[in-house]
């Protein structure tokens, strides 16, 4: 006999064998027990967890002949149990609705529902990927389904239930299987190597497990591959050189990197796993896989890995979420970039572009404990002097018009602030870019008794409580004196952002008048009847 693939030759016989689905087995196990069985069962889940599967073992408990009645363990020794397993009893109808969708398929399929069984206690009809049906078939098996004869059971499968018509589901009783966990697929691939005599080591049963994504068939299919690759055994580097993955060791090396703002040492560890000759969008999952382990270890604390801790520790958490973005952001656009190479790439510099730029910041550690240090912040201190801004000259409007230097004019005070000096004075803050581009979105509304009321958008989220401390240190710093921060919700028109866009609006508005009075290029667009687009037109320096 030809070699059978371990999905096959170890497909679970009865409800003990099968891996995970407790709450599926439970439910049919009990209405075998107290003969309260469903006229129709529809088993949906992802691939490879078990519903074709558990529908076969049903079929063999409702008939098997072992008994006069239906059991909870079929015997797998009686003809109506062998012919089930094998796909040739009479009295069970195994049908793929895929290369069966008409409804003359279905009219045909129905035609033998009025006879009783007999060779078994029950007709069973076991209809496979149930939702690839014509809307014709669902409606010619409708009536049917409703009100079957005492004899005849259906029995479905699928993997997309939410293209299942409401009006069949209703008559139907719905069992939904959930992914198998990484834990029991490794625990179900061992004791199979065991069986077959297979050496292997834990981290090659850990990469195929993980790579199993939740299915029992996905895992054992690449257990095939990964044996066939390794001549016959397991091992880590030949799993790896298979899934196209590297250690991740590589990534915790790149992250540390990236970590310290080292551009050149960030390049010279991706160039490292370049070498490795590896699938690149798999490198970008497990950077993901890593930086989500780190998000977890910030917030739960639950790593065993001290390179994990050790990041976690050196990273700002709502750093680690802006990098997790950039990856995701960079992998649901990884196949439409022309070169994988150049994405991965591409993906590491938006992580080293985006860094905190305040120097003065406290680390995330400080920012949890705020008492790890009994000296005072030298950037929480106020300044010695009072410093000056240097503004633009103003041309005040009198008759004589003459110029007043502002050189000399300090910086606002609490009760001199309004919105022109609060939107004059917000680009001098010590901001980094994400605090800076969060904030310049609100509206000044007052300040008051060293309080900063602001306006947000409706749309718009509140600060994290690490973003406002921040601003609220920077603008401390500004004013030399500790400064509070309330923020309302409301229509806004004057933040920094909309001001500075209206003046680049202005300018180019300008610009392109200043063009305009070009008789060349005003002969130009009236030959042509062209006009002039905004984004060509280069921006006058201020």
């Amino acid at each position: 006999m030809s070699y059978q693939v371990l999905a096959r030759k170890y497909r679970p016989s009865s409800f003990a064998e099968v891996v995970g689905q407790e709450h599926i087995l439970k439910a049919l196990e009990n209405s075998i027990l107290q003969n309260k069985l469903h006229q129709a069962y529809i088993f949906s889940g992802t691939r490879g967890v078990g519903k074709t599967t558990i529908a076969r073992v049903f079929a063999k408990c409702l008939n098997c002949m072992q008994t006069d009645s239906p059991q909870v363990t079929p015997c797998n020794s009686c003809t109506a149990c062998e012919e089930i397993k094998i796909g040739r009893h009479m009295e069970f109808l195994e049908v793929d609705a895929a290369s069966r969708t008409g409804v003359d398929d279905m009219r045909e399929l129905l035609e033998s529902v009025q006879y009783k069984p007999a060779n078994a206690r029950f007709k069973i009809y076991l209809i496979d990927e149930v939702h690839m049906l014509s809307k014709s078939s669902f409606n010619a098996l409708l009536k049917t389904l409703e009100e079957p004869p005492p004899h005849v059971m259906f029995l479905m499968a699928t993997t997309e239930v939410e293209k299942v018509p409401k009006t069949v589901l209703s008559r139907c009783l719905q069992l939904n299987l959930k992914v198998i966990p990484e834990t029991q697929i490794q625990l179900h691939i061992k004791s199979l190597l065991d069986m077959e005599s297979i050496s292997y080591d834990e981290e090659s049963i850990a990469l195929i497990s993980d790579a199993a994504q939740g299915s029992v068939r996905d895992g054992l299919t690449l257990l095939d591959q990964a044996i066939a690759h390794g001549n016959g055994a397991l091992a880590s580097e030949d799993v790896k050189a298979l899934l196209g993955t590297i250690d991740q060791s590589y990534i915790i090396e790149l992250l540390e990197q990236i970590a310290a703002k080292n551009g050149d040492g960030a390049y010279n560890a991706l160039h490292k796993i370049t070498e490795l000759n590896v699938e690149y969008e798999q490198v970008l999952k497990i950077l993901i896989s890593v930086i989500h382990k780190i998000s977890l270890q910030q917030q739960l604390h639950n790593s065993d890995s001290a390179s994990v801790q050790k990041l976690a520790q050196a990273l700002d958490p709502q750093i680690t979420q802006l990098h997790y973005e950039i990856a995701l952001n960079s992998l649901s656009k990884f196949h439409v970039h022309p070169h994988p190479k150049q994405a991965l790439e591409l993906c590491i510099l938006r992580m080293l572009a985006f860094q905190p730029v305040s120097e003065g910041l406290p680390s995330a550690e400080e920012k949890k404990n705020p008492k790890i240090s009994s000296e005072p912040s030298a950037h929480l201190a106020p300044p010695e002097s009072p410093k000056k801004i240097s503004l633009p000259t103003i041309k005040p409007s009198l008759d004589n018009e003459v110029e007043v230097s502002a050189q000399e004019i300090e910086k606002p005070t609490p009760s001199h602030l309004d919105l022109k000096g609060w939107n004059a004075m917000f680009n001098s803050l010590e901001l980094s870019m994400f605090v800076k581009q969060v904030f310049s979105e609100f509206e000044f509304l007052n300040f008051e008794n060293k309080i900063l009321t602001l306006k947000k958008s409706d749309d718009l989220i509140n600060p994290t409580e690490g973003l406002k401390s921040e601003f609220i240190e920077a603008l401390s710093k500004r004013l030399g004196d500790q400064m509070s921060l309330v923020i309302e919700s409301g229509d806004v028109l004057l933040s920094p952002a909309a001001i500075q866009d209206e003046e680049i609006k202005q300018q180019l508005d300008q610009d392109k008048a200043a063009l305009l009075e070009n008789p060349v290029l005003k002969d130009i667009l009236k030959s042509f009847d062209g006009k002039i687009i905004d984004e060509s037109v280069n921006k006058a320096s201020t």
